[in-house]
């Protein structure tokens, strides 16, 4: 039976390549295909213009805060490395006619479509990644307003439309683990209980004081000792998934605003600057079992990983900072490809990760992967860029791109 609760299509596409090599191995194979068809094909397009960073681009792939995800099955990882391609092709596309230029962006709006199908909080990033994806050539602050609507709307309906019509997904309400999230902070702030059921006094005692943390819904749902909330909210009073919750959530977030601020705050804060759970050992067909123990190799990434766990690298807030940094620095430059390819992935990831001030119940790093790519990617590409010389075409008025021509580039994919 398919739910909500992890993406359905997922599952789905997962059923589809599992031939390829049944288990793990093919998704495995799909993500980092796409990851490094992502880099290979960016590094491609920068060849013509600039070989030293085409050279150092493969190189910036192996960095760990990027590399050591790509072998494990998370979603946001398959989601942050379907975006990376669809804005690679893209940009390789990007000086193309429309011959070669229409059917690649039609596909790269695919990938955006699954990126936000994979991680449907990605549904007010997604507009950015494709406006760029229609406008490859350089960025319009005023036809990126007058997509946002209609795209998120189209997005949100893809969403609904794919879950619970195409496959016929269980609604398990994910968006109640939120609201649990918030009532948790918001009786710890308030000293107030803000749930709709009675607690005992020890109970209580737990809720209000020592069971919040910013980290993670977990520890109501199944982390001793606080994990008795949901066992009363779900199994006992069978509350989750219905009004109650709902109504409770906006009652506690309407009257008491600062509280709800003040535990949001303490989370983002913690997801940005925190250290959080980060590379995955352990087996997915044996759990209990960490992977290639046995491989020298494998144990000296994880080794290079640990030693720079506690470093700005592993940090969501450096990775934001600097995709906000790129944009800004793309923004003056915005009528060049390569700027609008910065401004789209970067603009794109930094709104992704500041959408888990709202959204978020976990602290993970692995959620803001998206960020690490697209300032990996973005701040490669826009500097490469160089200022375009105005040249008369047949549409008027245009800029030369130093991208290099689509054809060359499948070529050299070819060869």
């Amino acid at each position: 039976m398919l739910g909500d609760w992890q993406s359905p299509v997922m599952v789905v596409l997962w059923g589809l390549i599992d031939p390829v090599a049944p288990g793990a191995g093919s998704m495995f194979l799909l993500i980092a295909t796409s990851y490094w068809l992502g880099f290979g094909i960016l590094a491609l397009a920068l060849a013509r213009g600039s070989t030293w960073l085409a050279l150092l681009l493969p190189l910036l792939a192996l960095t760990p805060p990027a590399f050591v995800f790509v072998g494990i099955i998370w979603r946001d990882i398959l989601f942050a490395t379907a975006w990376l391609l669809a804005a690679a092709i893209i940009f390789a596309v990007s000086g193309s006619d429309a011959r070669l230029r229409v059917p690649v962006q039609v596909l790269a709006i695919v990938l955006c479509a699954l990126g936000v199908l994979l991680r449907p909080n990605a549904l007010i990033a997604a507009p950015i990644l494709a406006a760029y994806i229609v406008w490859p050539t350089q960025t319009s602050f005023k036809r990126m307003v007058i997509l946002f609507v209609p795209a998120v709307v189209g997005f949100f309906a893809l969403v609904q439309v794919t879950y619970y019509v195409a496959l016929g997904a269980t609604r398990q309400h994910p968006l109640q683990s939120i609201m649990v999230f918030d009532l948790g902070g918001i009786s710890h702030f308030t000293r107030q209980n803000q749930f709709p059921v009675d607690w005992s006094e020890s109970e209580s005692v737990q809720l209000l004081n020592t069971c919040y943390q910013p980290t993670q819904w977990d520890i109501y749902w199944r982390l001793e000792p606080c994990d008795f909330v949901m066992r009363k909210v779900e199994r006992e009073q069978k509350l989750f998934g219905t009004p109650a919750i709902v109504q409770a959530w906006a009652n506690a977030v309407t009257r008491h605003p600062l509280a709800y601020v003040q535990h949001r705050a303490a989370f983002m804060w913690n997801f940005l600057s925190g250290n959080n759970s980060m590379m995955w050992l352990a087996d997915v067909e044996r759990p209990t079992e960490n992977v290639f123990l046995d491989r020298p190799a494998f144990v000296a990434l994880v080794r290079l990983h640990d030693k720079l766990k506690p470093t700005p690298l592993f940090r969501a807030g450096p990775w934001l900072l600097a995709c906000g940094i790129v944009c800004v620095f793309a923004w003056r430059r915005r009528e060049t490809p390569e700027a609008a390819f910065a401004l789209g992935v970067c603009g794109s990831a930094a709104v992704y990760v500041l959408t888990f001030v709202a959204v978020g119940v976990a602290s993970d790093f692995r959620y803001a992967y998206w960020g690490v790519l697209a300032g990996i990617v973005g701040g490669a590409v826009v500097g490469s860029g160089r200022p375009h010389p105005r040249v008369l075409g047949d549409g008027g008025d245009r800029r030369l791109s130093s991208t290099p021509a689509a054809h060359d580039i499948l070529q050299r994919v070819i060869d």
